[in-house]
């Protein structure tokens, strides 16, 4: 199956085909809102900001399940709602949204494939301005919480040395040489490097210029030096922070059909800052 016509996925003419379906909710997810507001979002779509609607108040974790319930709620989305995410740098923010959603049991929700940059490359409307306002509904019922998507910190340390780790940042925060993105400084690890053993396969790779998807047959070579190894073997993307390997996992899992990866989201500001846990610098081998 082409990855065009997949589940998970709705590409821009559907989209724009659908923006008055009763059922229908479109969120924009992303860290900068200001894009949202000053260039333009898909008429009608809401806006999530990553940190201040879909984290916890004071620990470094999620909304829990009754948290994501009620922001379902106040967004208009009731039991028979679906939900489709969006926003820049090719998803990276939206599939950490719709990884957080499958995670905590909502599962009526897809990407648009290419998000915002294969929107406004085609030259379709984006509407300047604040949010609009919701009517809030019933919150949606959700199904049962798919623990197994995340990788939490023991999982990791107890899979060091069978599990296959894609770390998908760039090669210069792989190596070492950098600890952060420069545009994105203010989460940073102690130290450098990278999970023993890892693959860096950066999270870019698996799009085209206009953010959308590669191919299932590009995807899968793409991913083969992993995924060639044991079966049972968990495969674990980790990033920064999570959100690039959440765009990671959802090519792993939703268009490979990878039932056994998980998103790392502890990521290497976690991993790189504990004491004690092995950790190798310098180029992929």
């Amino acid at each position: 199956m082409a990855h065009q016509t997949h589940p998970s996925l709705v590409t821009t003419e559907w989209l724009s085909d659908h923006l008055d379906d009763e059922n229908l909710t479109v969120v924009e997810v992303d860290e900068d809102t200001t894009t949202y507001v000053n260039v333009g979002h898909i008429p009608g779509a809401l806006l999530w900001d990553w940190k201040e609607d879909l984290q916890h108040p004071v620990r470094r974790d999620y909304l829990d399940r009754k948290g994501l319930q009620d922001l379902l709620g106040r967004s208009g989305v009731d039991s028979e709602g679906t939900v489709v995410l969006y926003g820049g740098n090719s998803n990276w923010f939206a599939a950490y949204a719709y990884w957080l959603l499958k995670l905590r049991g909502f599962n009526r929700v897809k990407l648009l494939d290419g998000g915002r940059a294969k929107w406004a490359l085609e030259g379709r409307v984006l509407v300047p301005g604040a949010p609009p306002v919701p009517t809030p509904t019933t919150p949606p019922q959700l199904g049962e919480a798919a623990d197994q998507l995340r990788a939490l910190r023991p999982f990791v340390l107890e899979s060091l040395a069978d599990a296959r780790f894609i770390d998908v940042r760039s090669p210069q925060e792989f190596s070492g040489e950098v600890l952060a993105p420069p545009h994105l400084p203010e989460e940073q690890p102690y130290v450098g490097g990278h999970v023993p053993g890892a693959f860096n396969i950066p999270w870019s790779k698996a799009v085209k210029e206009d953010g959308s998807f590669r191919s299932t047959d590009e995807l899968s070579e793409l991913y083969s030096p992993v995924l060639k190894g044991s079966p049972d073997a968990p495969v674990i993307a980790y990033c920064r922070i999570g959100e690039r390997a959440a765009h990671t996992w959802f090519v792993l899992h939703e268009l490979l059909g990878v039932q056994r990866a998980r998103n790392y989201d502890g990521s290497w500001t976690e991993y790189g800052s504990l004491v004690g846990v092995p950790v190798e610098a310098g180029e992929n081998k």
